[in-house]
């Protein structure tokens, strides 16, 4: 098995400063990236520093990339969100500026998508009716979503799909 040909440290910069110019990247992540290539940690520190500098790298745009992201793209609640900004070891200050970052319609169209391609999937009226809803309910809780709006959108598709 061959070993990796190990990276230079102004060559890691620019690698991660090209990553971080394609895409929205946090500090943690570029860590864990610049850790795997071997530099010593003094080397890792400097490029990190380098990186925050030039404003490659920016905890706070990254939240807020993320969390609208996330919410538009891939359907997820508030909470889900929330954990993944924290799984990222962002400050407490840069996961609330990440959140706000959520717009509301965006937020509700969200939900709203999600409940309704899993309803699609459930017979809401039928012998298991009971059931169902709590399936579509126990979903919409699984991608993030707050209890309370969760319930509200189940009983809002019921309304408006019934027989």
């Amino acid at each position: 098995m061959k070993s990796k040909k190990p990276i230079s440290a102004e060559a890691a910069r620019i690698r991660m400063a090209d990553l971080c110019a394609r895409s929205e990247q946090c500090e943690y992540d570029i860590r864990q990236k610049l850790f795997k290539t071997g530099l010593p940690a003094s080397a890792r520190e400097e490029i990190v520093d380098y990186l925050s500098a030039n404003r490659f790298i920016d905890n706070y745009r990254f939240a807020r990339s993320f969390a609208r992201d996330k919410c538009r793209f891939s359907g997820w609640g508030k909470y889900k969100i929330r954990t993944a900004l924290a799984a990222k070891r962002l400050t407490s200050d840069e996961i609330s500026e990440g959140m706000a970052a959520i717009e509301d319609t965006d937020y509700m169209d969200a939900l709203r998508r999600t409940a309704l391609a899993k309803a699609r999937s459930l017979d809401l009226f039928g012998e298991d009716a009971r059931e169902n809803r709590m399936k579509l309910y126990r979903h919409i809780l699984s991608r993030g979503f707050e209890p309370s709006l969760a319930s509200a959108m189940v009983k809002t598709i019921i309304k408006e799909s019934a027989p």
